[in-house]
């Protein structure tokens, strides 16, 4: 299993997340996005490994930022529902596919 899917809101949440640390730091946006892509790909390496908090719905945390990737394992791919904010609201992402 190779590919990953990012649903347009948690595509946008990553965008947001990125520029937000970028412009707190220069560099740091860039640190950010490299930490998703390092959880990403152990998502991809080891999908089952990430904690279930719904029948169907995992979470892996990011190194370094209170984030965590939510995403459901197909048969061919993994779907990153949500690049979520660990400090706000916990459940907002519920009902995404």
């Amino acid at each position: 299993m190779e590919r990953v899917s990012y649903h347009r809101l948690a595509r946008r949440e990553l965008n947001e997340a990125a520029q937000y640390y970028e412009s707190e730091s220069p560099g740091l946006g860039a640190a950010f996005l490299d930490e998703v892509e390092r959880c990403t790909q152990a998502i991809v390496t080891f999908p089952a490994a990430g904690s279930l908090i719904t029948a169907t719905i995992r979470r892996r945390l990011v190194l370094r930022f209170p984030y965590a990737l939510l995403y459901s394992i197909k048969p061919d791919k993994v779907r990153v529902l949500a690049v979520m904010n660990l400090k706000r609201r916990p459940m907002y992402w519920v009902g995404r596919e």
